[in-house]
C-alpha cells in the first residue's frame, strides 16, 4: 500500500499544474527517503539525489529555467524507479521500511561550490583481467561525465612501428575518415612510429548481462560482463550488408549459448560459402587446417547460431567493418585474451540498435547515432524521436544537437543535454 501511495503521489505532484518543481523534487526525495526505496535501491537514489544536487546548483545560480528541467528529471528518475521497484519486488519496500528507521537527512547535502557541471570526471567500468585489451588513456585524456553507462575515451594512442590507419581505426573502434579528420591528415597519408594520434571512442552500454556476451550490429562492438560489470568492449566485423537473390549474409540477432571452443581451429567451409567459390569461378575448398591462411585464425568460439562463430582472423583491417559472411571477427590480440575468458555455456545476445540513449548519474543525456547497415529500422530520426519519447526526454534535450548527430551517424557517443 505504501509504494501505491507513493506512487501515486510522484504523479500527481508532476502533473500538477502551476506546481513548483523545485518544492515537488524535495517532498519527492523526502518521501522516497521515508518509504525506504534507498535501502532497496541505493545506486538509483544516489541517481536521484544526483540529478537534485545539478538543478540546485543551477537554482542557486538564479538559472531556474535550467534547474527546473534537472528537478522533473529527478521527479521523473522516481518514478520510473517506483515502477521498476513495484514490477520487480511487490510489496517488499513497505516491508524493509517498517524495520528501518528514517534517515537523519531526508535530503543530500549541497556543496558550496561545484566547479564544472558539464564536464564531472570520468569514471571507467570495472575491468580486472581484460583490461591490457582497452586502450590505455593517455595523460591527455579529456574528462568526461562519471557513469557506468558509459565506456571508452576521448584520447591519444601513440602509433607503433609499421601500424597504419585502418589498423589503428579496426584496433581502437572508430572509422579512419575519424581519425584522419580529428588529426586533420590525409588518410591515405603514411605514420611514424612514436606519432601522436586523437581519438574519441565514446559509447553507450546498449544492453548489460549478469555474466555474458551482448554484441550490438550497428556498432560492431561486443561487450562482456562478469558479475554484472562490463569486463571489457572490443570492436568486432560483422556480416557485409549486402544481399544478393542467393546469398544474405548479414549477422543475425538472437539468443544463443556458447557451445564449444577450438585452439588452431580447422574450418569446415559451409556450403553456402563454397557455392559463393563456384559462382565466383574459385575452387570449391571444402577445409582449411590451422595455420596462417586459415581465415579463423588462432581461436574459435562456436555459438549455438547455426554457422555464427566468435574468431580471430587473418585480416585484422577488417575489424570495426560489415566484411563477415556473418560470423563475428575478433581483433587477433584481443581474441588471444578473450578466449581465455569465455567459457561454455556462457549466455549472450546479438542485438540490432543504431540509435541509443543514456541519463548519466549527473543527469546529462548522451546519444549515439550509426547507420542503419541493414536497414531495419524505419528511419534514425524517427528511431531517435521515439527513443527520446519513451524515456520522457523530449523537453530536456537539445533538438539542434540531435538533428546533428542523425545527419553525421558518427558512432560516437554525443552529450544532448539542452
Amino acid at each position: 500500500m505504501r509504494m501505491l501511495a507513493v506512487a501515486t503521489f510522484l504523479v500527481m505532484s508532476s502533473n500538477f499544474a502551476g506546481a513548483d518543481s523545485r518544492n515537488d523534487a524535495i517532498s519527492t526525495i523526502i518521501t522516497l527517503r521515508n518509504s525506504g526505496v534507498e535501502h532497496a535501491a541505493p545506486e538509483e537514489m544516489r541517481s536521484i539525489d544526483s540529478a537534485f544536487l545539478i538543478a540546485e546548483q543551477y537554482y542557486q545560480n538564479k538559472e531556474i529555467d535550467v534547474s527546473e528541467r534537472y528537478f522533473l528529471l529527478a521527479i521523473q528518475k522516481a518514478q520510473v524507479l517506483l515502477a521498476n521497484l513495484a514490477a520487480r519486488h511487490p510489496g517488499k519496500l513497505a516491508a524493509e521500511d517498517a524495520s528501518t528507521p528514517p534517515p537523519a537527512s531526508v535530503l543530500p547535502a549541497v556543496e558550496p561550490e561545484v566547479k564544472s557541471l558539464a564536464q564531472p570526471t570520468i569514471q571507467q567500468p570495472i575491468q580486472p583481467t581484460l583490461s591490457q585489451l582497452q586502450p590505455q588513456p593517455s595523460s591527455e585524456e579529456e574528462p568526461l561525465p562519471t557513469s557506468d553507462k558509459l565506456v571508452g575515451h576521448i584520447s591519444t594512442y601513440t602509433v607503433k612501428r609499421n601500424e597504419n590507419l585502418r589498423l589503428i581505426a579496426a584496433k581502437l573502434g572508430v572509422s579512419r575518415q575519424h581519425l584522419a579528420k580529428t588529426n586533420r591528415m590525409d588518410p591515405n597519408a603514411p605514420l611514424k612510429a612514436g606519432q601522436k594520434l586523437r581519438y574519441n571512442n565514446l559509447k553507450i552500454i546498449p544492453q548489460r548481462m549478469t555474466n555474458g556476451i551482448v554484441i550490438n550490429i550497428p556498432d560492431r562492438t561486443l561487450y562482456y560482463f562478469r558479475q554484472g560489470k562490463l569486463a571489457v568492449s572490443i570492436p568486432v566485423a560483422l556480416g557485409v550488408t549486402k544481399k544478393t537473390e542467393k546469398f544474405d549474409w548479414k549477422t543475425p540477432t538472437g539468443k544463443f549459448k556458447i557451445v564449444a571452443k577450438q585452439k588452431d581451429p580447422t574450418w569446415i567451409v559451409p556450403l553456402s560459402i563454397r557455392s559463393e567459390m563456384e559462382d565466383e569461378g574459385k575452387e570449391a575448398i571444402t577445409s582449411i587446417p590451422p595455420g596462417p591462411t586459415n581465415p579463423l585464425g588462432k581461436y574459435a568460439i562456436k555459438t549455438s547460431i547455426p554457422g555464427i562463430m566468435i574468431h580471430s582472423t587473418t585480416k585484422p583491417g577488417s575489424i570495426y567493418s560489415f566484411a563477415s559472411h556473418g560470423c563475428i571477427r575478433v581483433y587477433p590480440e584481443h581474441m588471444a585474451e578473450i578466449f581465455k575468458e569465455i567459457k561454455v555455456n556462457t549466455m549472450g545476445e546479438i542485438i540490432y540498435r543504431p540509435v541509443k540513449l543514456a541519463v548519466t548519474e549527473q543527469g546529462r543525456i548522451f546519444m549515439e547515432v550509426h547507420q542503419d547497415a541493414y536497414g531495419k529500422t524505419a528511419g534514425l530520426d524517427a528511431e531517435a524521436k521515439q527513443l527520446i519519447k519513451k524515456n520522457r526526454l523530449t523537453e530536456l534535450v537539445d533538438w539542434s544537437k540531435v538533428e546533428s548527430l542523425i545527419k553525421l551517424r558518427s558512432g560516437i557517443a554525443e552529450d544532448v543535454t539542452l
